[in-house]
């Protein structure tokens, strides 16, 4: 718990996201590039090692990756996706081209993520593959004929990106359209805009003009150096501390302009009362006495849920967080999870058809039990930032934070600590 507000500067990891993309589109480019600021988390091992599995000499210096692309893509490997959805659903398309089997599998609850969308468009654009979930075996032969194909990507817009990506390499190029049979939107969509971006930077031609579809044009993908933005997602529950506590948190070198959709972070936290201050430094939070309840659409920003469901668990007001029917099938089902850990420590949370509604309540941690992480990395987030006001909340695998911010827990210590100078 933190012994008073938390006051601080932060310099936030790099962007898992554009990281992730930036690896693959170097893999694609046939030449030696550098992604520079990129995070030293989990995730960001497992797709420099399944670009590693295809025949791709990557080269791991801190923050730097150097990527030579130019031996092409081989196959008789082994992917681990462990629990990363950007390796699980970027690198079947990328493999696709690759001049023999490969072989996907990932941790155990990897196994029960959404994965049927792409790998039946992939099937249907020409590839082989045994299986519509992890462990699955994709058969490459060198290229695809890609073409055109319709998927539902309702569960994830990852399946969208990760066929986008690779799509300039398929011989007719690739049209992707999302098309829902119950009419669901697509979810996260900022996370292909950024995708969309990318691929342009890199030279690629896309055209999104019609709603829910994208055409991506045959051709090479430019060779060229990247450097990351601080991971804003990931910057959110830094953030939150401050709106949390009532402290001021900067974080550093955040951008004037940014595709991450972990901007929106912003208008969530001002709408709880916080003060949001753009600076040449970078962008400081300054929490208000109390939060207010918030009604808040999360469809874009649904990674960020769990921090905010932890600053509505202590509002003075009641919340509603919407749009976020999708997280059943993230890391873990995280209206479930969120429901029944703030439940735990006291609170009413209760899951919608499409997201949590959450009542105020006095909040105390129960000695008998600890706040469940669920091997997911920003449920143990949300429980450290309830750990800052409430007595005795301890996370039961705070180590679940490695997928996406490199040593959270020294970074958190640091932060709150603050706390106590300022006390």
């Amino acid at each position: 718990m933190a012994s008073g507000p938390v006051t601080g500067r932060v310099e936030a990891p790099g962007s898992k996201s554009q990281t992730s993309r930036a690896l693959l589109l170097a893999a694609l480019g046939g030449a030696r590039v550098e992604v520079t600021g990129a995070p030293a988390s989990r995730d960001t091992t497992l797709m420099v090692d399944a670009l590693r599995a295809l025949g791709v000499r990557v080269q791991m210096d801190g923050p730097r990756i150097v990527v030579d692309g130019g031996a092409g893509l081989r196959g008789g490997g082994t992917v681990d996706c462990g629990l990363a959805g950007t390796v699980m659903r970027f690198v079947p398309p990328l493999a696709a081209l690759a001049d023999g089997p490969v072989r996907f599998d990932g941790d155990p609850r990897a196994r029960e993520r959404p994965m049927g969308p792409v790998l039946h468009a992939l099937a249907a654009l020409g590839a082989s593959v045994d299986g519509d979930a992890l462990p699955f075996v994709l058969h490459g032969t060198g290229g695809l004929a890609g073409g055109e194909v319709t998927l539902d990507a309702s569960a994830s817009s990852q399946f969208v990106s990760g066929l986008l990506l690779s799509g300039p390499r398929y011989d007719k190029g690739l049209v992707v359209h999302h098309h829902s049979a119950t009419g669901t939107p697509l979810p996260s969509l900022p996370h292909i805009t950024m995708t969309v971006d990318m691929l342009r930077s890199a030279g690629v031609e896309v055209s999104d003009d019609e709603p829910d579809s994208w055409r991506v044009s045959p051709g090479p993908v430019s060779p060229r150096d990247w450097v990351i933005e601080p991971d804003l997602s990931n910057a959110a529950v830094f953030l939150a501390a401050a709106a949390m506590t009532g402290g001021e948190v900067t974080i550093a070198g955040w951008p004037s302009v940014t595709n991450q959709p972990g901007v929106g972070i912003l208008d969530v936290l001002a709408a709880f009362g916080a003060r949001v201050t753009p600076g040449p430094d970078g962008l400081t939070v300054t929490g208000p006495g109390q939060l207010s309840g918030v009604d808040v659409d999360l469809r874009d920003i649904g990674e960020l849920a769990p921090t905010v469901a932890a600053l509505a668990a202590v509002a003075t007001g009641p919340s509603r967080l919407r749009g976020i029917a999708h997280l059943r099938g993230h890391e873990t089902d995280r209206l479930a999870a969120l429901a029944a850990e703030i439940t735990g420590v006291g609170g009413r949370a209760i899951e919608t058809a499409d997201g949590l509604a959450i009542e105020p309540a006095t909040l105390r941690a129960d000695p008998q039990r600890r706040w469940g992480a669920y091997a997911d990395h920003r449920m143990a987030t949300a429980g450290a930032l309830i750990g800052l006001v409430v007595p005795g909340v301890m996370v039961d695998d705070i180590g679940a934070t490695s997928k996406t911010i490199p040593d959270f827990p020294a970074r958190w210590a640091a932060l709150v600590s603050g706390a106590d100078r300022h006390e």
